[in-house]
């Protein structure tokens, strides 16, 4: 199961949080780079100050404790009006009034 997620975060190429159980740690906003039998290639940058690094780690999917990605996110400057709500809904998605 844990092969098949990580595959398919491989082909969409998009961010995930890898915690790792032998390390006690959460790998944050990493890539899967590449998948090789039991080992799997993580790509991870870090921005400090005025430093931008690249990191790839090769880590056994048996360290694996949990893979989680981001559903959604909402820009915290754009205004409320920018916000899709339930008023914005098509009438032919909307639910029955209660």
């Amino acid at each position: 199961m844990l092969h098949r997620k990580l595959d398919r975060f491989l082909s969409e190429q998009r961010p995930i949080w890898v915690y790792l159980r032998d390390q006690q740690c959460w790998i944050e906003d990493a890539v899967v780079v590449e998948i090789e039998g039991d080992l799997v290639t993580l790509r991870h940058e870090e921005d400090d100050d005025d430093e931008c690094r690249s990191w790839e780690l090769c880590v056994r999917l048996d360290s694996i404790g949990a893979v989680s990605t981001r559903l959604s996110t909402v820009s915290r400057s754009a205004s409320v009006d920018d916000i899709a709500t339930t008023g914005d809904c098509p009438e032919a998605e909307r639910l029955g009034s209660p």
